[in-house]
């Protein structure tokens, strides 16, 4: 196959290409129905790539990519697989493409909350919880002599 190439978008403007040399293709059995050659054939695809090492990323986008994916990494490694299609070649199409998007996605600037004003509703609920609250533990003070109910 040929290097890894991530299109145009939102914190990629030019795209991204990373070269063939950056990435670790592992080849394992596919479970699941098939017929008789998924059992013999290796058409399971597993694709990686060391990100903090990518000479294709810039500091800030590994930094990006690092922290946006920090929960699929196996260290700085992003292992992808596919095992869809009964062919190893469509199966190799498939793990780039989701590589690209994974990777496009992690690079894309995070979209700015817009603030809104809360509900009079949702300011009425939640000032009776607080004087429900308030209620519940004016009960537990200490009696004190004196004091009437």
């Amino acid at each position: 196959m040929n290097s890894l190439h991530i299109e145009p978008g939102p914190g990629v403007p030019d795209g991204l290409r990373i070269p063939e040399a950056e990435l670790t293709e592992r080849f394992a059995k596919a479970s699941g129905p098939g017929g008789q050659s998924v059992n013999t054939t290796d058409t399971k695809v597993q694709l990686s790539i060391d990100l903090a090492a990518s000479e294709a990323l810039t500091p800030a986008q590994q930094r990006r990519v690092l922290h946006h994916l920090k929960n699929r990494l196996d260290g700085t490694v992003l292992t992808i697989s596919a095992s869809e299609h009964r062919s190893q070649m469509r199966n190799r199409k498939e793990a780039r493409q989701r590589m690209a998007s994974v990777i496009r996605q992690a690079l894309a600037p995070p979209v700015p909350r817009r603030r809104t004003k809360p509900t009079r509703a949702s300011v009425r609920r939640r000032l009776d919880a607080k004087r429900r609250r308030s209620q519940v533990k004016s009960t537990r003070r200490r009696v004190r002599p004196g004091d009437s109910e």
